[in-house]
């Protein structure tokens, strides 16, 4: 894995430079996210506009006191940075919600920390803040949603290879047949071979208190290994066994590869979801129809995620779900209301 740049260049070209290790994987791939987001965000605002959908907030210049159009796609860096703070915020909020024990435990450490985000908190309370914006320049919410769904999954899918390439443990549970040899690299494994790493590796995964979860799934033939197991060899996290004679900062691997759940979502969302709600944005007229397709397509999304991913569960009774769970089957109904209820056209009404 690449945590760095550092890393990444030296992986790829064979230089040491120290230096750019103040470059994160990470934040690079979010920031692509942002990048190719807003634009995909942008032109479909604009085509709104064309077709009368949203107009232009009125203001006067105050240099030559002259009447201006100020159309909304001309104002996405305004919208992305209210969403990327109000996202920021949620993000936290709802991760230490999720992981309340540790939260408290260190609540300044976690609340600064690089890592602890949680998408569907990111994505609530930026909503809930665009909204509040949009109604302060007097623009129809509905059509900035709708213009924001194939943008969104987007940006969310090009995050998620910031995950994977960082390894910052955003993966799924144990895959067994693969172990991890000394040297950090990936052997097939037996059931037996990985009953006896749980045994001596045991101390890496304490946090299952014994019950560690797995799948025995070799690849098939028409799959490469690491669709289906991942050790996340150098991961950011420092999470796992230390590889024998590595003395660099980030020297760490898993002792059994994990599902690289970020890949599947990579691919689900920019190779799947993405071309079919940009293809269906011109189809779907009545507002907030494709956001609602949206919501549906990201519930289901990560809802089967979940299903084989290491996430803090909730008790429930008779069931378990994570957050994330939770989250994404209510983002499902909410996506079949906006669907099929009945619409009123209206559009922006200028300022």
């Amino acid at each position: 894995m690449y945590p760095d740049f550092h890393y990444l260049i030296k992986s790829l070209l064979g230089l040491d430079i120290p230096a750019l290790g103040i470059l994160k994987t990470f934040g690079f791939f979010v920031a692509m996210g942002f990048i190719f987001g807003a634009i995909a965000w942008q032109k479909e605002l604009k085509r709104k506009a064309q077709l009368g959908l949203v107009l232009p907030q009125i203001k006067v210049n105050s240099k030559t006191g002259q009447k201006e159009s100020i159309y909304p796609h001309q104002r996405i860096s305004d919208f992305i940075f209210v969403a990327a703070i109000a996202g920021f915020i949620g993000a936290k909020v709802f991760n230490a919600l999720e992981t309340w024990s540790d939260f408290i435990q260190d609540p300044i450490g976690s609340l600064f920390s690089r890592s602890g985000l949680t998408f569907y908190g990111g994505l609530i309370v930026a909503t809930a803040a665009l909204y509040y914006f949009a109604k302060k320049i007097k623009l129809d919410f509905r059509h900035l949603c709708d213009a924001a769904a194939p943008a969104l999954i987007l940006a969310y899918g090009i995050g998620r290879l910031g995950c994977h390439f960082s390894g910052d443990g955003d993966w799924g549970i144990y895959n067994s047949a693969y172990v991890t040899q000394a040297d950090g690299t990936l052997t097939t494994a037996t059931t037996a071979d990985f009953d006896k790493t749980v045994i001596e590796k045991g101390q890496y995964m304490q946090k299952f208190e014994g019950k560690v979860p797995h799948i025995y799934y070799p690849a098939p033939s028409f799959l490469p290994r690491w669709f289906v197991a991942m050790n996340y060899k150098h991961n950011v996290n420092n999470e796992g066994m230390q590889i024998a004679g590595d003395q660099e900062e980030y020297n760490s691997v898993l002792p059994v590869a994990v599902f690289p759940t970020s890949v599947w979502e990579f691919l689900a969302c920019t190779l799947i979801i993405f071309p079919v709600l940009w293809g269906l944005r011109k189809r779907l007229g009545k507002p907030l129809q494709l956001f609602g397709v949206y919501l549906i397509f990201n519930g289901l999304e990560r809802f089967l995620v979940e299903k084989i991913r290491v996430n803090t569960r909730y008790d429930l009774g008779f069931i378990h779900p994570t957050q994330a769970e939770i989250i994404s089957f209510a983002f499902i109904i909410i996506g079949i209301f906006l669907l099929l209820r009945k619409h009123k056209t209206s559009i922006s009404q200028p300022a």
